[in-house]
């Protein structure tokens, strides 16, 4: 083993080579059949222990031996004058079935159980090795798909092609980025996208691929935009105010209705406080307290109401669907605000006291001045005075356009009966 070419060119072959004194002091070593000159030494122990056994060695000096699940040719010829002299050794790697090649060492290693699929096909189109990922996109297992060729698990048209990729690779040495098309088990298709790239595996050019199932991943895409979409058709066609509002109340993302509720553009809508479109009033603090539970994830909806204000200073009363978005955070990010129902647009006043919604809630209901004096424990006069005081506040000249401005300035519930405020929180509550 003095020839270093020699040497240098065994370095890359599945092969090991030695040479030994008498006691078995190793002299020098060398291949490419073993990672580390331990291994080696630990093949050279077997091979010391076979040739302790009866009838080792042959007489023409060469023998098969399986080390590490690995077959090799041993050739080492050993005569009587070994005594006082150097024995030299070869191990050539073999395979033992056509059917069951090494293993494919640092590639293998490195994939054999990851989620990506990966394989290994010689020229022929063979399959030399594969992963479990990758026999899975096959409804099989690994030991099914080595032996076999591209045919066995592919359409024509698609082996055809798979074919001219790996030729494609051999011929230009260099990898290609890829996107696999293939038939899923329960015959729907499936989609991987991965690199195929030109390995040499015992001396042979071969082609490596590795890739990863993204059909899952594209299917939810196209459902998600799927669902962008009808929520933006719907946003916008529905003809009802509603906007998107960040944890801190802000303007994310709105309707033409919405806009055109506030005497506002859209640009100028998308990115205000939400705050600063409600009008000033007792009821806001409860108001609040119900966006931080809904914030917080205690509730994940909210029917409620509010006095909105545009930018002319009309006020209107609206009744408002809040509803969270997603489950995965600790704290909602995003909250959907919709109007269902609004008063009509009127200058601002002063508030009600709960006697004067309830005298407008018997009013609706029919009651005489009498009935209302009777009901609220009030003198005719009281009842009198309060009629008259409403009428100017709501710019109502009869009972029947009090009522009716009762309504349509958001004052009573369009869908209770009995009448009950708007704001009322039970049927029978006053305020």
């Amino acid at each position: 083993m003095d020839d270093s070419c020699l040497k240098v060119l065994l370095e890359h072959l599945p092969v090991f080579w030695w040479e030994v004194d008498e006691p078995w002091q190793v002299l020098e070593r060398g291949g490419g059949a073993f990672a580390d000159m331990a291994t080696g030494q630990r093949f050279l122990d077997r091979l010391r222990q076979e040739l302790s056994v009866p009838g080792h060695p042959p007489e023409e000096g060469r023998w098969q031996t399986r080390f590490d699940g690995r077959t090799f040719d041993i050739s080492w010829p050993l005569d009587d004058s070994r005594a006082h002299s150097r024995t030299r050794g070869l191990a050539v790697e073999v395979h033992a079935h056509a059917e069951a090649p090494r293993r494919y060492a640092a590639f293998a290693n490195l994939v054999d159980l990851a989620p990506a699929a990966a394989f290994i096909r010689d020229c022929h189109g063979r399959y030399l090795w594969a992963n479990h990922a990758y026999a899975h996109l096959y409804g099989t297992v690994p030991q099914q798909l080595v032996g076999k060729y591209i045919e066995d698990f592919d359409a024509p048209a698609e082996a055809d092609q798979f074919r001219a990729l790996d030729q494609q690779i051999l011929t230009r040495g260099t990898p290609v980025r890829h996107t696999l098309g293939y038939r899923r088990p329960d015959g729907s298709a499936g989609r991987a996208v991965g690199h195929r790239f030109p390995v040499r595996e015992n001396a042979q050019a071969c082609v490596a691929g590795i890739y990863v199932d993204i059909t899952d991943h594209v299917r939810a895409t196209v459902q998600r935009q799927e669902a962008e979409e009808n929520l933006r058709a719907l946003r916008d066609h529905s003809g009802l105010p509603c906007a998107l509002l960040s944890a801190n109340g802000r303007v994310v993302e709105a309707s033409a209705a919405a806009a055109e509720l506030f005497h506002l553009s859209l640009p100028d809508l998308v990115g205000r406080r939400a705050h600063t479109l409600l009008a000033p009033e007792s009821d806001l603090d409860r108001l609040h307290r119900r966006w931080n539970g809904l914030i917080a994830r205690r509730t994940r909806r909210v029917e409620t109401s509010a006095v909105l204000v545009d930018t002319h200073g009309l006020q209107r009363r609206a009744q408002l669907h809040l509803t969270t978005i997603g489950h995965s955070a600790a704290r909602a990010r995003h909250v959907w605000a919709v109007v269902t129902h609004q008063s009509l647009a009127h200058e601002a006043h002063p508030s009600l006291t709960a006697a004067q919604i309830r005298i407008l809630s018997l009013l609706a209901e029919g009651s005489s001045n009498g009935d209302i004096a009777t009901s609220l424990k009030l003198s005719r006069q009281t009842v009198d005075y309060h009629l008259s005081r409403l009428r100017q506040l709501l710019g109502a000249a009869t009972r029947p356009a009090l009522v009716a401005r009762a309504y349509v300035l958001g004052i009573l519930a369009p869908r209770a009966w009995p009448p009950r405020s708007a704001t009322a929180a039970h049927p029978l509550s006053t305020a």
